[in-house]
């Protein structure tokens, strides 16, 4: 068997980005190492984590591409889903994330938008698909 348990950013600053993950969607902090160079945060079934660029730096020792607001995102988004879009956008741009799309009906019905956060990591936000 197999279970999708976490997906790991790397950042910057872990306790910084755990902050912005509790206050701009009211996550909680399931855990933060004494070094604050790695965390996870209670998001339902998959957790998100974060590790540091420097534990990140020691564990992939031919590096990796780093994720900043001046460079385009990555081919990749966390997804939230929430029953009140522009409530959560905006909420979440209080607190530092980067408006990239205003939210948007889509054909099949759901309204989608998106931010970036502190280290410019794509997000969706969006309802539940129906169906």
């Amino acid at each position: 068997m197999v279970k999708f348990g976490y997906t790991i950013l790397y950042v910057e600053n872990v306790k910084e980005s755990i902050v912005f993950y509790e206050n701009a969607f009211g996550f909680s902090r399931k855990f933060i190492s004494p070094d604050n160079d790695y965390a996870e945060l209670n998001t339902g079934e998959t957790t998100i984590s974060f590790a540091s660029k420097k534990l990140a730096q020691s564990n992939l020792k031919d590096g990796f591409i780093e994720s900043n607001l001046s460079d385009k995102p990555f081919a990749i988004e966390l997804g939230f889903i929430t029953d009140n879009v522009a409530e959560l956008v905006q909420k979440a741009t209080s607190f530092g994330a980067l408006l990239v799309s205003e939210p948007k009906q889509k054909p099949w019905g759901q309204i989608v938008a998106y931010v970036r956060d502190l280290d410019g990591f794509l997000i969706e936000i969006c309802t539940s698909m129906e169906g």
